[in-house]
């Protein structure tokens, strides 16, 4: 194996033996083998697209979510990737019929063997450096996959909801086959890197409005931290849908829900925070469960990424849904209509009681999406005119468990009191629980919502952009990002397509960046790997 798609990968160069994240060797051999047989898809797709004919959406449902299992802490069971690996031989198979094309593509002519071990065997062909080329192709290559692995993951939320944007879906077999064409150019893949960029903005605006048509937008909501008296079930991951479909069955059983991790800003969605029993949000970020879980008396469903090796002592009341898997890990279906029986989780929950008294509320603040920030719009502007307000800082994105991101904990501290903090993704959990007070009425700390909801932070940002009749990167505005996983990676690219320079970024480099790649992104867009603390906060206020 060699995996480098995540900021943990080992020696910050690459998981060769078994994945910092957990993957095996296997799984992370037939995860490159099912990229690669997503890629011999798309080129058949992509034919057909190009003869004006549509492809079924249950192709591109699939192709979606493989892509998203394939994500950093999403599926790791190898029953799972088997299954998809046969499926897409088929879907292949039939597309190649269809097409009649006659492909020099190797990953279009692949035909996937029947057994497990010959999958294994014919994976090398799929690894990263199996084809050598230019180190900077290589790099922009990986850059896509993973940015569009990104992509995959919010438009697999959006999809649940019934909320899907057509460019979107032939845009994965265009970006697919971008990868294997080698006829392309550095230059084209640059510039095909940032239309990724702008894919990524419209995957994001449209799982917004799939979230806000089902569950209102977000207002401030204050949310208790602390434990609650009664059975329990933790929710985890980023899938709203999951969350409704659970308050929903256990409404009246007396069984309580937590949010955890990215799932923190449901508590802002009216059509979620409406139901009592939603009572609180438990622990910190993703890469603490494994302690936080330990011995748990009550159950936890994981609903998209961020799940860990679950230990022995809470292996029993651990559920996956989704595309969310496990060896051994009881896995939660959905019907043909979407929905999902949670029964036996409920079950499971009332059998273990949960906590048996309850702790000292403490509470922290949600709800500040792009509509909730801009109603204090004329407030904020004239905070800023009148010098009460002194600078914005976006500091969010992913956390983890690498050494070095206390750094976003200290530089959230040492934000001047004249300064307000806009915050997304479980970065937050860095700071988020720590006492920022106001400037006049208006919260220093203001939590935007989930990695998805950066199109909110830029909505906010150029909205103040217009109101103050300049562009965002002569506002008074830093942003100090943190990532972990790929969607970080569509994050990224996103901000970039919007002409957003300046952006600090940490706690390391990806891996899968070239140097050249670097000196481009530093060169054209100020791109800034962080320093101090210090350094980097005099710098942001001296802008």
């Amino acid at each position: 194996m060699f995996c480098f798609q995540c900021e943990q990968t080992a020696n910050g160069t690459g998981c060769t033996k078994v994945g910092v994240c957990g993957k095996t060797n296997e799984v992370a051999n037939l995860q490159d083998l099912i990229i690669y047989q997503l890629k011999g898809i798309s080129v058949y797709a992509n034919h057909l697209i190009n003869k004006n004919e549509k492809i079924d959406k249950n192709i591109v449902s699939f192709i979606e979510d493989s892509l998203f299992t394939t994500l950093t802490n999403v599926n790791f069971d190898i029953n799972d990737h088997i299954s998809i690996l046969k499926k897409s031989q088929q879907i292949k198979e039939d597309l190649r019929n269809k097409s009649g094309l006659n492909s020099s593509y190797d990953e279009a002519n692949y035909n996937l063997p029947n057994n497990l071990e010959d999958m294994l065997n014919d994976s090398e062909r799929a690894g990263i450096f199996y084809k050598k080329v230019d180190e900077d192709i290589c790099s922009l290559r990986e850059t896509i996959t993973y940015g569009l692995k990104g992509v995959s993951a919010y438009s697999h939320q959006a999809r649940q909801l019934g909320f899907y944007n057509e460019e979107i879906d032939n845009f994965y077999f265009k970006a697919l086959e971008v990868t294997i064409d080698d006829s392309l150019s550095l230059e084209d893949l640059i510039s095909f890197s940032m239309k990724l960029g702008e894919i990524s903005v419209k995957i994001m605006k449209t799982l917004y409005e799939a979230n806000s048509s089902f569950y209102k937008d977000p207002t401030p909501k204050t949310v208790n931290v602390n434990k609650v008296k009664g059975p329990f079930i933790v929710v985890s991951g980023h899938d709203l849908k999951d969350l409704e479909q659970l308050l929903k069955q256990t409404e009246g059983t007396g069984v309580n829900i937590y949010t955890h991790g990215e799932m923190l800003p449901s508590h802002g969605y009216p059509e979620l925070n409406k139901y009592p029993h939603l009572v609180g949000n438990f622990g910190g970020a993703w890469q603490n469960q494994q302690k936080e879980f330990d011995n748990i008396p009550g159950c936890i469903l994981m609903t998209t990424n961020c799940i860990m090796k679950p230990k022995d002592s809470y292996k029993d009341r651990i559920f996956t849904t989704s595309v969310v898997g496990w060896d051994n890990v009881k896995h939660i279906k959905s019907d043909e209509n979407g929905n999902k029986d949670f029964s036996e989780i409920i079950k499971k929950a009332i059998e273990l009681g949960g906590y048996k008294e309850s702790e000292e509320p403490k509470h922290i603040l949600v709800g500040f999406g792009h509509n909730a920030t801009l109603s204090n719009a004329s407030t904020i502007i004239d905070y800023v005119n009148s010098g009460k307000i002194k600078h914005f800082f976006l500091i969010g994105g992913c956390d983890g468990a690498k050494p070095g991101r206390n750094y976003y904990t200290e530089f959230a501290k040492n934000v001047p009191n004249d300064c307000v903090i806009l915050t997304l993704a479980c970065g937050k959990y860095r700071f988020n629980k720590l006492e920022f007070d106001e400037i006049d009425g208006i919260p220093r700390l203001l939590d935007v919502g989930q990695c998805n909801d950066a199109y909110s932070a830029v909505k906010i940002a150029l909205s103040l952009a217009d109101a103050f009749n300049t562009d965002v990167n002569n506002l008074p505005l830093s942003i100090i990002l943190s990532w972990y996983e790929q969607k970080a990676v569509a994050d990224l690219l996103a901000l970039l397509s919007l002409g957003i320079k300046g952006i600090r970024l940490g706690p390391s480099l990806p891996a899968f960046i070239s140097k050249n790649v670097l000196n481009y992104l530093i060169k054209n867009f100020d791109l800034k790997p962080i320093s101090t603390v210090e350094d980097d906060l005099k710098a942001c206020l001296n802008k």
